[in-house]
């Protein structure tokens, strides 16, 4: 993998870069859509490329283990080949979803022992393991083992947990670069950055990592229920120690407005399942605002769903057929929401960086904060 930063703006810090890697390039910022079973859900990986414009998409380690696991992947010939998806991949180690099962989990200096939620089975990870899962994967982009402590966590929790995350990240680093690639592409791995709300301990999590030499870093555990103002805190924080030449991954943001004032300190990627969770029930983002779908105003409203999205293929349905469909339990709203969501993120972080390049980015900012903010 190669990142190259290719523009800064002048006001803020915003960024404008390329990560290249064996499957194609990633024009950054960019909005990485959520396959977490190895499927964008309701959307198929064609319109991903020609309708969404998807650039690279994410993958769950923790739920691709569990099924179809590691040695059916590896039997397809790796999870690109398995969803016949062309593009970059990056994968979540499964740290996020082993330590959300509070009630079914042990963790212990070696890794943790979890149950399946899938059928109360035991398992175990270990940093070493969720590195031989991902090059069974063969995701572009892989992610250490971390902890992810609950967001209210005090200061004592967290320093101790953000300790187990740095032994984690080396014993992952370290069998990382023990083992090979297994489908003839390289992949690379990425550092997760934690320490809750509290900016010494985000500050020194960031520097013992930048110490290690990842190629790219992660800022996990934000948000997790804490204020948007403690999330934009810490990661200002970080980003004033994480290397300017490596790109910055903000795991699980959010809604559009947290896209944006998140690029403006400094993040390059992002992940969430907002899009595609929220479209399918009902809440649709679009240039205009947000929309309730199912709400009686639309009922006779035959304006296009998005006009403002005029390249994109859910523009063309209206809001009443849209609304029909919903109301009818018919599988064809879900999918038009979830491509016009999906749409609606990776046309703003296209737009945006756009501006950043042209200098114009603060007034851009400004101008579609607003639109993209408002319930309609």
């Amino acid at each position: 993998m190669r990142f190259t930063l290719e523009h800064r703006d002048p006001e803020t810090q915003a960024r404008a870069g390329r990560i290249e890697t064996d499957h194609g390039h990633i024009e950054t910022p960019i909005f990485m859509p959520v396959g977490t079973v190895g499927s964008v859900k309701a959307v198929q990986p064609r319109e991903l490329l020609s309708d969404v414009r998807a650039q690279i998409i994410l993958g769950n380690t923790y739920h691709l283990y569990l099924r179809p696991g590691a040695e059916l992947l590896e039997q397809a010939g790796g999870l690109h080949r398995f969803m016949q998806w062309p593009g970059p991949i990056l994968t979540d180690s499964g740290g996020f979803q082993v330590f959300s099962l509070s009630d079914r989990r042990k963790i212990i200096e070696e890794g943790v022992r979890f149950k399946s939620h899938i059928d109360g089975s035991y398992h175990f990870f270990s940093p070493e393991n969720v590195i031989d899962i991902q090059r069974s994967i063969g995701s572009d982009i892989m992610m250490v083992l971390d902890e992810c402590p609950p967001g209210d966590a005090d200061i004592s929790y967290a320093r101790e947990s953000n300790e187990l995350t740095m032994r984690w990240a080396a014993r992952c680093k370290q069998r990382f670069e023990e083992t090979e690639p297994k489908y003839g592409h390289h992949q690379s791995l990425f550092a997760i950055v934690q320490g809750v709300v509290y900016p010494e301990i985000r500050r020194e999590s960031a520097e013992r990592l930048v110490e290690m030499d990842f190629p790219g870093y992660a800022i996990g555990g934000l948000s997790v229920g804490e204020p948007a103002e403690q999330m934009y805190e810490m990661v200002e924080v970080c980003c004033e120690v994480l290397p300017q030449q490596k790109p910055r991954y903000l795991m699980g943001v959010g809604t559009p407005a947290n896209l944006l004032e998140n690029i403006e300190r400094g993040i390059d990627m992002f992940d969430c399942v907002m899009p595609t969770r929220n479209g399918r029930n009902g809440m649709l983002f679009t240039t205009q605002g947000i929309i309730n779908i199912r709400n009686k105003k639309w009922e006779n409203d035959f304006s296009p769903l998005d006009p403002g999205l005029e390249r994109y293929v859910s523009q063309t349905f209206s809001k009443a057929y849209v609304r029909h469909l919903f109301m009818s339990d018919e599988i064809l709203g879900l999918q038009i929401a979830s491509l016009q969501n999906l749409s609606l993120y990776l046309w703003l972080v296209q737009e945006t960086r756009k501006a950043i390049i042209e200098g114009s980015f603060r007034a851009w900012k400004n101008a579609i904060l607003p639109l993209v903010s408002r319930r309609l």
